[in-house]
């Protein structure tokens, strides 16, 4: 039972990889939009697409950290009282995100807008660099079994920016490629080349750090780089070619599937570390079956999370179908200029 409660965790981290992960990368490309005349259409598609969908989309991370606190508590209290820096920066950052995203389509003054953008975008690309340096320091068995680790090199190190920076390009990655397909169903050629090109500079720099990690990983992080080169490496290799065949169809401005074979890529990539850390929880020291809660509690867990699928997988699949077609959208119009 807690390798099936360690399933059901890993599940909710790969979809807020996916969903969460495509609202942060929105948040990157808002940053690197440019000023506001030339950033106005990215920052309204940007804003139609992530708008109707954001707040869901971190369901993921409280399904995550119910299931992590209530069936794995030792590994819950060894990774909050030693990764606590870089969890409090990235629940402030969530935070500022929704406010800075939500203040600024209220706004009518520039000055207004552009504090609350620079809120919102930067808070973007912090938060998921915070979640992955933790996962780095998970990782790479910097998270002691009895908790209170260094709370400094325990995310403040190379396999922890290997992971830090690899997150915020695979959310630009998936962004990009989403924003291409949005651009192209809206017809808005000028809006497809810009995001077109954002989407191919993504992949090809997602691909050169991962290959660059390689060698981070077999200095830093040994036995994660064995078990990645060995039991995961099939994994490893769909998810190369996964994003080799989206930059492809990127290049071929090709729509049809492209958000599917570029979840896929992130997807598997997140499965090959689940795969490779396999069977502990924390590094090399934690196993799964030692860090699990009493088998009723885990009875429950499973239960609540089937009965909580039932409810929410149809209601979110319905949300982003309607989002998905534009119903939930005010209008098509172009935004209002904003006063001085």
């Amino acid at each position: 039972m807690p390798d099936a409660v360690a399933a059901f965790l890993f599940l909710g981290v790969i979809a807020y990889s996916l969903f969460g992960g495509a609202d942060f990368g929105a948040g990157f490309w808002d940053l690197t939009a440019g000023g506001a005349a030339r950033g106005r259409g990215p920052r309204h598609l940007i804003d139609t697409c992530v708008g109707p969908v954001w707040e869901a989309n971190h369901t993921w991370l409280v399904y995550c950290l119910v299931f992590l606190w209530s069936g794995f508590p030792v590994a819950f209290t060894a990774i909050t009282t030693t990764l606590y820096i870089p969890l409090g920066i990235a629940v402030l950052g969530i935070v500022l995100r929704g406010a800075g995203f939500a203040f600024r389509k209220a706004s009518l003054r520039t000055p207004e807008q552009r504090l609350y953008g620079v809120a919102f975008a930067a808070s973007s690309v912090l938060t998921p660099y915070c979640f992955g340096s933790i996962a780095g320091g998970i990782a790479s068995g910097r998270v002691p079994t009895a908790g209170n680790g260094d709370a400094v090199t325990s995310w403040l190190n190379p396999t922890s920016v290997l992971g830090g920076v690899l997150a915020v390009l695979v959310c630009a990655y998936l962004a990009a490629t989403y924003l291409y397909v949005a651009a192209r169903q809206q017809r808005d050629h000028t809006l497809q080349r810009h995001f077109r090109g954002r989407a191919l500079l993504a992949a090809v720099l997602t691909g050169a750090v991962s290959i660059a990690g390689v060698f981070v990983l077999r200095h830093d992080a040994p036995h994660l780089f064995r078990r990645l080169s060995h039991g995961a490496l099939p994994l490893v290799l769909l998810a190369a070619l996964c994003g080799i065949a989206t930059m492809v169809m990127v290049w071929r401005e090709r729509t049809r599937f492209l958000r599917g074979l570029a979840a896929a890529a992130v997807a598997l990539v997140v499965l090959g570390w689940g795969v490779a850390q396999y069977p502990y929880l924390l590094g090399t020291h934690l196993e799964i079956d030692a860090a699990a809660a009493p088998e009723a509690t885990l009875a429950v867990t499973i239960g609540v999370a089937v009965v909580a699928g039932l409810l929410i997988f149809p209601s979110i699949a319905l949300l982003f179908r309607l989002a998905n077609r534009g119903s939930l959208r005010p209008g098509d119009q172009e935004p209002v200029e904003p006063g001085p």
